[in-house]
């Protein structure tokens, strides 16, 4: 079970919810996908109940995520819930395949907007272009990116930044250092 913390709980139940409209499912076919009632998950989205872990695995594989992004946040102190993120507390997103290592900057999952840190290492590649109903804006801070979005390649460089609208687009860092990048992705995919 996850701990009794109320600053976890709380981010949870909103975090899932964010994800499910985010995804554009309705809490109807979630609950199907997941074999619970609609009124179980309603419960856990208002933090009423708390998933055991073998409910956050179905989750998470529902919602296309990393069972690390639904209980990896460290907790705040009151006082900063929902308003600071500190380093150390950042939560793990995404797979961690392909070489791509990124943690949630942003609080919690509600806003109409994610920003995430990534880290490409040195000489990975993303296999597959990808393709997401979004806008995003990333800044590189080190290292150096090749970008391809839609038909065109860029080569990012430390202080430049760069736009993807819905476009295909695929990353590759040939290179022999980490390109470390900040992401504001609308809506939150993660």
């Amino acid at each position: 079970m996850l701990s009794h913390d109320p600053s976890q709980l709380r981010s949870l139940g909103a975090d899932l919810r964010a994800l499910r409209k985010a995804r554009g499912i309705t809490l109807a076919d979630l609950a199907a996908r997941l074999d619970r009632s609609v009124g179980w998950l309603s419960q856990v989205e208002r933090d009423l109940s708390e998933p055991s872990i073998t409910d956050l695995r179905h989750l998470a594989r529902a919602l296309d995520v990393s069972v690390s992004m639904l209980f990896g946040q460290a907790p705040a102190p009151a006082d900063e819930v929902g308003y600071v993120v500190r380093q150390g507390a950042r939560r793990p997103i995404g797979s961690g395949e392909a070489g791509l290592v990124e943690e949630l900057l942003s609080p919690d999952l509600t806003d109409d907007f994610e920003v995430v840190h990534s880290v490409f290492e040195p000489h990975s590649v993303i296999g597959e272009r990808c393709m997401r109903p979004t806008q995003e804006v990333g800044y590189l801070i080190s290292g150096k990116l090749d970008l391809e979005i839609a038909d065109r390649r860029f080569t990012i460089h430390p202080g430049d930044s760069f736009r993807i609208r819905g476009e295909p687009f695929r990353w590759i860092n040939p290179y022999d250092t980490p390109a470390v990048a900040i992401w504001v992705i609308a809506p939150p995919v993660y």
